[in-house]
């Protein structure tokens, strides 16, 4: 089987590049994927595949950080003008663009979910005519936003590991169910999806990265531990404008409230049951500077390197954050943004993983398992998996990259995609292989 899955994805290397190439030229960020996912879609039914789209794999009670309806809208009209299916967009209104994709081979037999990022990055793609995507033509054509973390890749080598698979059905049993997620920057798309029930009835999971700790084109990492735990906070805080110079005592600072509460939230205390980290990234306040600032906005985030562990610094948060405006005489409100939960992949699907690329020649230093050191949301969808007996893991493919991720000058080798779509191919045949 391997013969067929190397010949196949060689086969179709050039679509799977230009698949690529084509998402990131037209980048869409968290709720908005309209585009890629109907693109998607429209693949994806060509091959077989049975599509869930909707309230059927996404709550909307549970989606953070979602733009203004107008804004949505907005990206819709732009999604239908960039070659969308109108119906399939329309189907998404609100930021409903989560999606599964599956297939049934038999009655028996266990179920595979595969997990694969959509979203674009916040950033604007760099003019430098050094830029590889500026030199092909392919950076992107939608301002601010930029895949700078590689999704564009993940949703190319995942249509080609769907492709692959639906050419194996015969040797298969029981099922496959690629899952598209979107908005995992901010890490706000799993947590709907699982609400919704995408995992329920999985056996293993699996779920891939292009980089991080594999850096370097040939490297492979077979399983991710440490996976941060972490919570995403817009914190509003409420005060009391008046005049600075004619009645200074009338108001309430929020300004200095959220000084004070971003001082002292970088001051709790580490935890001697491992690590945490805390960061407020920006403050807005104030309206003149003859007038008291009435309002404040703070844009912040936890992590622990287990739940338990973020939950200890989100409750010292909301403890610092409510002293700080009593001070000042102010309010608060808070809105969760985003967050995820701890996790660390099965070490029986790191074995798999591992005994699997020493059939592939491309990878030519293969490490078991490295430690994340960060947040990706699907360590919520892997958890939720391992809870009811599954098991999962999260492989990071190695990639040579042109600068780190989130940056304007971001890029990935390309070369990497076939190895990585024929390495993720062959696990779903070690996995359903009758």
């Amino acid at each position: 089987m391997l013969d067929y899955v190397t010949s196949k994805s060689k086969e179709i290397e050039k679509k799977t590049i230009a698949r690529r190439r084509d998402l990131h030229k037209h980048a869409e960020a968290g709720w908005t994927e309209f585009r890629t996912a109907a693109l998607a879609i429209k693949e994806l039914e060509k091959m077989g595949y049975t599509i869930k789209m909707g309230k059927d794999v996404l709550d909307k009670s549970q989606m953070m950080g979602v733009p203004a309806t107008a804004e949505l809208e907005k990206h819709q009209q732009r999604a239908i003008a960039q070659g969308a299916d109108p119906e399939l967009v329309k189907k998404m209104t609100g930021g409903m663009t989560a999606f599964t994709a599956e297939m049934k081979f038999s009655d028996d037999g266990p179920a595979l979910g595969f997990r694969i990022d959509m979203d674009s990055n916040d950033v604007t793609e760099t003019k430098d005519n050094a830029h590889i995507p500026i030199q092909e033509g392919f950076s992107s054509i939608n301002n601010g936003a930029m895949h700078a973390c590689g999704h564009d890749a993940h949703m190319a080598i995942g249509l080609a590991v769907a492709e692959i698979v639906a050419g194996m059905k015969g040797d298969l049993k029981g099922s496959v169910r690629f899952i598209f997620q979107p908005a995992e920057e901010g890490l706000r798309g799993a947590a709907p999806m699982v609400a919704a029930g995408v995992v329920k009835g999985l056996d293993h999971i699996m779920g891939m990265h292009i980089g991080i700790k594999a850096d370097k084109t040939g490297n492979l990492v077979c399983g991710t531990k440490g996976f941060l735990a972490s919570t995403k906070w817009d914190v509003t805080i409420n005060g009391k404008g008046a005049h600075a110079g004619a009645a200074p005592q009338d108001g309430h600072n929020a300004l200095l409230a959220g000084a004070v509460a971003s001082i002292n939230l970088h001051a709790i205390s580490r935890h001697g049951d491992g690590t945490t980290r805390i960061n407020v990234g920006k403050m807005v306040a104030g309206e003149g500077r003859n007038v008291i600032p009435p309002k404040a906005l703070l844009v912040m985030e936890t992590r622990g390197i287990t739940s338990e562990l973020n939950n200890y610094m989100v409750e010292q948060s909301e403890r610092i954050i409510k002293a700080a405006c009593d001070m000042y005489n102010c309010t608060y409100s808070i809105e969760v943004t985003g967050g995820s939960q701890s996790g660390d992949s099965s070490q029986e699907m790191i074995d798999l993983v591992y005994e699997t690329a020493q059939e592939i020649p491309h990878f030519t230093k293969i490490e078991k398992l490295r430690d994340l050191g960060g947040g990706e949301d699907y360590s919520q969808m892997m958890s939720e998996v391992q809870k009811a007996g599954g098991i999962g893991t999260y492989v990071q493919i190695g990639s040579t990259l042109a600068s780190g991720a989130h940056t304007s000058t971001f890029d990935l080798d390309e070369s990497n995609l076939t190895p990585a779509a024929e390495l993720m191919s062959y696990l779903v045949y070690k996995v359903l292989k009758k």
